[in-house]
C-alpha cells in the first residue's frame, strides 16, 4: 500500500513557475514508477509526466514538453514537478501516482489527493 500526499500547488501567473510536491508512504518507493496527472474542469484526466523508479527516464505530454520537469529523491520519497512558462490552460488540478515497475504494467494503482493549480492571465 502506498499513500500520496501532494503540496505546492497554488495561484501563480502566466509565465510564472511552480514546484509540486508528492510524498510518498513506505519503504518501497524506489519500486514505484510515478507519475503526475492533471484534471481541469469539464475535462477528463490527462497525462502530464512520468519518471522511471529510478529518475533515470522520463517522458512528457506535448503540451508540457521543454517548459514541465518531473524529478524524484528516492532518499526522501518525493516526487516532484517543476512547472515552469506556466499557461492558463495549465489550470487543473494536479495528483501524484504510483505504479509498480512491473514490465508490461501500465495502469497506476495510487493516487494522492490532487492539488489545485491556477494560472492567471
Amino acid at each position: 500500500q502506498v499513500q500520496l500526499v501532494e503540496s505546492g500547488g497554488g495561484l501563480v501567473q502566466a509565465g510564472g513557475s511552480l514546484r509540486l510536491s508528492c510524498a510518498a508512504s513506505g519503504r518501497t518507493f524506489r519500486s514505484y514508477i510515478m507519475g503526475w496527472f492533471r484534471q481541469a474542469p469539464g475535462k477528463e484526466r490527462e497525462f502530464v509526466a512520468t519518471i522511471s523508479n529510478g529518475g533515470g527516464s522520463g517522458a512528457y505530454a506535448d503540451s508540457v514538453k521543454g517548459r514541465f520537469t518531473i524529478s524524484r529523491d528516492n532518499a526522501k520519497n518525493t516526487v516532484y514537478l517543476q512547472m515552469n512558462s506556466l499557461k492558463p490552460e495549465d489550470k487543473a488540478v494536479y495528483y501524484c501516482a504510483a505504479r509498480e515497475a512491473v514490465y508490461g504494467k501500465k495502469e497506476y494503482d495510487y493516487w494522492g489527493q490532487g492539488t489545485q493549480v491556477t494560472v492567471s492571465s
